[in-house]
């Protein structure tokens, strides 16, 4: 079972506010930062729910790889507010909101690619 994950992002700031705007519809937001200097490395920002993070974005002066998070979704009118608002904030889209039937018959997702190419997903497994 996994604690927490973490991606690496060029700017910071840039990503808090795509994040901000992005994962707010699914209800989670920002818990914790770190600086630097507490870090002893770079920034980092802590996202998650009910006092728990669980998704860290950190700061590195070199490119980034390509990672890919899904994110649960409780609905699929979640997942669609999850899309619009991920656009909104400055995303760009990788498959919009919709059945995706060779994964399960009820798997409904969004991809959208986070400022640094990240495949950012939410997903909802319930029939609707």
């Amino acid at each position: 079972m996994l604690d927490h994950i973490g991606i690496a992002v060029r700017d910071v700031d840039r990503a808090r506010a795509f994040y901000n705007g992005a994962l707010a519809p699914l209800g989670i937001g920002i818990i914790m930062e770190v600086t630097a200097e507490q870090t002893g490395n770079d920034a980092a920002v802590g996202y998650g729910a009910a006092g728990k993070p669980f998704f860290w974005i950190g700061e590195v002066p070199a490119p980034v790889s390509r990672s890919h998070v899904a994110f649960v979704a409780e609905s699929r009118a979640v997942v669609d507010a999850f899309y619009k608002a991920a656009m909104a904030a400055g995303g760009t889209d990788n498959g919009g909101p919709g059945l995706r039937p060779h994964y399960h018959s009820n798997y409904y997702g969004a991809f959208v690619l986070d400022p640094d190419g990240h495949n950012i997903e939410a997903v909802c497994h319930r029939p609707e």
